[in-house]
């Protein structure tokens, strides 16, 4: 049995065009002939207060539990993140190309690419095996580097296996390597004679590794909305129970408007920088058509940066998947405390994984972040759960579920984040600092703050800042959101 879509979205209430006031659409009419004879003589049974159905509406709130919120200055944050330590290149591109065997005279080149060529050195040792099965693996001995010329190219390296002849095994050796097939290779140390010269000197080609780095930078966009009424509206009593931001109950309809156009904007401030995605040149003309051409450059949102710099998963549905998630999180930076947000499917899924496994798993799992309580055990909603050495804390996220949300598309079911700081370069300090994996940078200099601006225009009230008989509030924030990190980050998602 499926659910009648008439209580969704698609009911008569519209979105888009929220009623800023009382009209003839939400309050009786007295001098109408449909009403004569009744409503002007007897006074009806009026419920005062709105029907909350759709219990709180809010869909912000999540960056406020996983990230911090800091100013900034300029048009641009740029930040630096550490490469890995040691070298390991894995394959990439068609079998033939970049890290592949070519077969010409004893050992054998192996092809890297010229940005990986100069990462090895004569006297190193290192591990290559198959890109496909990782099952063929043979330890060698680097002879020649500084990209040596091969009837393949100048990108290669070559290498001299230690217990067999050549890469191609030709002394019936069980390991055997051919023409173009794609490898791993793995520098695990080095090797060199009594007397010989340092790494690098001599007839040792190569020279020392510098420090890596990887750069990047995210952009600040300026989110706005604004509500305004006429002042002879502001003027007008409803017969609707209203309750401002300041917690002052009243009957002046538009207050209730106005309170709801902040709570909306407020949420917008979260979910663009959730959502929010860069302007691709050359394929948009969005920077165009808003007014000061070329300002409008998008922003890289939370989603979007995990697509590009992170992890994807789909179809989270038993333990062997998540413990596939684990394995991925090892080869990372292996953050022990993570933080999963997901919807209300995959909640469930969860629970029912864990709660099978506390009664009839033996060893292999425990919810250790809360002592393995009896309530605990009996709680199918678990807040947390230990699986091999992480721990993860497991909360929804209203905006996978809500109908005006995600929870209206179905294609995100939730996302890992590191909980902690990172330690990264910061530009404008010149010196490493420690921040949270995810936060948001805002504008602020010494004459404005623009983490949330809100202003009066109009004539209404103490606001007498224009000749037009309204009154406007306005909304403005410029900001961006920082994912730092993100090869720690797992984007879940449904196919």
């Amino acid at each position: 049995m499926g659910f009648n879509t008439s209580l969704g979205l698609q009911g008569s209430y519209d979105l888009t065009t929220p009623s800023p006031v009382v009209s003839n659409n939400n309050y009786i009419d007295f001098t109408s002939s449909a009403t004569a004879g009744w409503a002007q003589q007897y006074l009806p049974e009026l419920y005062e207060q709105e029907v909350e159905r759709y219990g709180n509406r809010r869909l912000g709130g999540f960056l406020k539990m996983v990230g911090a919120e800091m100013p900034m200055e300029s048009d641009q944050v740029v930040w630096s993140e550490q490469n890995r330590l040691h070298i390991a290149v894995k394959s990439s591109g068609a079998a033939g190309s970049t890290t592949s065997v070519q077969l010409e005279g004893t050992g054998g080149y192996i092809s890297l690419g010229s940005a990986n060529v100069n990462s090895f050195r004569v006297g190193n040792t290192v591990i290559v095996t198959d890109a496909a099965t990782g099952l063929k693996t043979l330890k060698c001995y680097v002879s020649e580097t500084s990209g040596v010329a091969t009837d393949a190219g100048s990108n290669n390296i070559k290498v001299l296996p230690y217990t067999q002849t050549d890469l191609s095994g030709g002394d019936g050796s069980a390991v055997v390597f051919s023409d173009n097939d794609q490898v791993n290779i793995f520098i695990y140390g080095s090797e060199f004679g009594k007397g010989s010269a340092s790494m690098g000197d001599g007839t040792n080609s190569g020279t020392g590794l510098k420090a890596q780095f990887q750069q990047y930078n995210n952009k600040p966009i300026i989110i706005k909305d604004h509500f305004r009424i006429s002042g002879s509206d502001t003027a007008s009593i409803g017969w609707v129970e209203t309750t401002d931001e300041a917690g002052q109950v009243g009957y002046s309809w538009y207050l209730k408007s106005a309170g709801e156009t902040r709570m909306r904007f407020e949420d917008y401030l979260e979910l663009a920088m959730v959502e929010a995605v860069e302007v691709t040149v050359g394929a948009s003309t969005v920077d165009s058509t808003i007014a000061d051409a070329n300002d409008a450059t998008g922003t890289q949102g939370l989603f979007d940066a995990i697509e590009n710099r992170g992890n994807i998963f789909e179809d989270l549905e038993d333990l062997a998947d998540f413990d596939l998630i684990l394995k991925n999180l090892d080869k990372q930076g292996a953050i022990e405390e993570n933080m999963l947000y997901v919807n209300r499917d995959l909640a469930l899924t969860i629970d029912d994984m864990m709660a099978g496994l506390n009664s009839n798993y033996q060893g292999g799992a425990s919810f250790g972040v809360f002592s393995n309580s009896a309530d605990m055990a009996l709680n199918l909603g678990f807040s947390g759960l230990r699986r091999g050495s992480y721990d993860f804390y497991k909360s929804d996220w209203k905006y996978l579920n809500d109908a005006a949300g995600r929870g209206g598309f179905g294609d995100i079911s939730g996302v890992l984040i590191p909980a902690g700081v990172s330690s990264v370069y910061d530009e404008v300090l010149g010196k490493n600092v420690k921040r949270p994996f995810l936060h948001v940078r805002y504008r602020r200099s010494a004459t404005d703050d623009r983490r949330m601006k809100s202003w009066v225009t109009g004539s209404v009230g103490s606001a007498s800042y224009s000749g037009t008989d309204e009154m406007q509030v306005h909304y403005l924030s410029e900001r961006c959101l920082i994912t730092q990190g993100a090869n720690n980050f797992v984007l879940l998602k449904e196919s």
